[in-house]
C-alpha cells in the first residue's frame, strides 16, 4: 500500500505512506496549500471545542489550521516559534521530541505573547498529534504564561494518541508497522 484514504471533514484525500524507519511508517498529512480541507476542518473543530480567548500552536503545520480557526472564531492565535527571532524581546523556551523531527527541538515565545495568554483560556491547537511531545511543550508555554488550558484539539490523532482522553480530534490515523 503506497496510501491510505482519509475521511475527514467531509472531505476525503489520498495521503501518501512515508516511512519512518524500518519498522514504522506513516500517512503523511499536509494541510498547506489545501485550503479547502483547513477551512472545512477548522470549522468542525470549532463546533466541538470548549469556548476560548486565545489558541496557540508550534511552528509548522498546525499553522494553517490556527490562522483559520482564529479567522473562523474572531480570536487571536498565538505562534510558539522554532528558532528565537529579531522581534523577540524576552523569549520564552521550552524542549521538544516529535515523531516527524529527528532530533530534539527547543520552542520559543515572546514575552508579549506570554502576556496576552496570563489569566486566559487557551486552546492548543496541531494538525495530528503522536507522541504528544509537541502538545506537551505547548502545555508547558500555557502554564509558563499563566494562562488556563481549556482544551487541547487536532484534526488527526495517530496510533496511540487517538485513545487520549483529553484530547479533541475529528479523525484517527493509524500507523503501519512493518
Amino acid at each position: 500500500m503506497d496510501h491510505y484514504t482519509l475521511h475527514v471533514a467531509g472531505l476525503t484525500r489520498e495521503l501518501p505512506i512515508c516511512p519512518v524507519n524500518e519498522h514504522l511508517s506513516i500517512a503523511a498529512f499536509i494541510m498547506f496549500s489545501d485550503v479547502e480541507l483547513t477551512i472545512a476542518c477548522a470549522k468542525e473543530l470549532l463546533g466541538k471545542v470548549p469556548e476560548f480567548d486565545v489558541l496557540i500552536t508550534a511552528e509548522s503545520k498546525g499553522i494553517p489550521l490556527a490562522y483559520e480557526m482564529s479567522r473562523q472564531s474572531g480570536k487571536k492565535y498565538l505562534l510558539a516559534r522554532k528558532s528565537v527571532k529579531l522581534y523577540m524581546k524576552k523569549p520564552v523556551a521550552v524542549d521538544v521530541k516529535s515523531i516527524t523531527t529527528a532530533k530534539l527541538q527547543t520552542l520559543y515565545i515572546d514575552s508579549d505573547d506570554i502576556a496576552s495568554m496570563e489569566g486566559k483560556r487557551v486552546l492548543i491547537v496541531d494538525d495530528v498529534v503522536s507522541t504528544g511531545e509537541s502538545m506537551a511543550a505547548l502545555e508547558q508555554l500555557v502554564h509558563k504564561a499563566g494562562g488556563k488550558i481549556v482544551g487541547k484539539a487536532a484534526v488527526l490523532a495517530e496510533g496511540d494518541a487517538m485513545e487520549r482522553k483529553d484530547l479533541i480530534v475529528l479523525a484517527p490515523l493509524p500507523v503501519f508497522e512493518k
